[in-house]
């Protein structure tokens, strides 16, 4: 591997000109590759039943999601975005999320449309793939294999993987190292406001979809270089740079 300066950069201004040269694509999976709102509710869920108190809507539940899971059981604890949860109950909840969500994690998952068609464009295409997530390797990967994404990607990178985590560049400029790209060579394809942040402070293009978990808000208002209704129209504004 060459030794590349990978200086943080803005890639947010300036004119960009459409299809953009990239080497790499990296994919955020929750709300991005696949739709696991369902059961991350389901289990949410099934902990507050356990803990004695009232459920919530799938709904409410999904414009919590954004922030890792541990954020996850403190909303719906709270109930409030911000909330913070006596820690003796939030001490209890944690493992008694992550027991259901183990036993439920693939019950209502499945890809977005045009995910499938859009990796299998995108390798066609010679482009190198990445998994970058929050989410913890324990359900990272037992997600990909189930949905038989796993082998789609060269590198899969987890909340837990590294020291730091999107909205941090850290994963986004790892990944660039290990394909040995320049981070203005990559492209970030995601749903929320971390994933834009992380870009952007790497110095990497972002995409973003409109139906992910952006915690409620529309992805539309992210500073992103472009909103692509799947996977699969995010391959034609792009073109392999060789």
């Amino acid at each position: 591997m060459n030794n590349k300066n990978f200086n943080l950069t803005d890639t947010s201004t300036g004119e960009i000109e459409f299809p953009l040269p990239v080497k790499a694509v990296m994919i955020d999976l929750d709300g991005t590759l696949l739709d696991t709102a369902n059961d991350l509710a389901l289990a949410a869920n099934k902990m507050l039943r356990e803990l004695g108190q009232p459920e919530l809507s799938n709904a409410t539940i999904q414009s919590y999601i954004g922030k890792g899971i541990q954020r996850l059981i403190k909303r719906t604890l709270t109930s409030e975005m911000d909330g913070e949860p006596e820690p003796a109950l939030f001490t209890r909840a944690v493992p008694i999320y992550m027991r259901h969500y183990a036993e439920n994690l693939c019950v209502n998952t499945r890809p977005y449309p045009g995910v499938i068609d859009g990796i299998n464009a995108l390798s066609k295409a010679g482009f190198r793939l990445a998994c970058i997530t929050n989410k913890t390797e324990v359900f990272t990967l037992p997600l990909l294999r189930a949905t038989n994404l796993m082998d789609c990607f060269e590198i899969v990178l987890s909340g837990d993987s590294l020291p730091k985590r999107k909205p941090d560049p850290m994963p986004l400029l790892h990944i660039c190292k290990f394909f040995d790209v320049f981070p203005h060579e990559a492209l970030l394809i995601g749903d929320s406001l971390n994933d834009t942040t992380a870009a952007r402070a790497a110095g990497c293009h972002v995409f973003c979809v409109p139906y992910g978990y952006n915690e409620g808000r529309d992805a539309r208002e992210l500073d992103c270089d472009a909103i692509v209704e799947t996977i699969l129209d995010a391959t034609k504004l792009i073109k392999k740079f060789s």
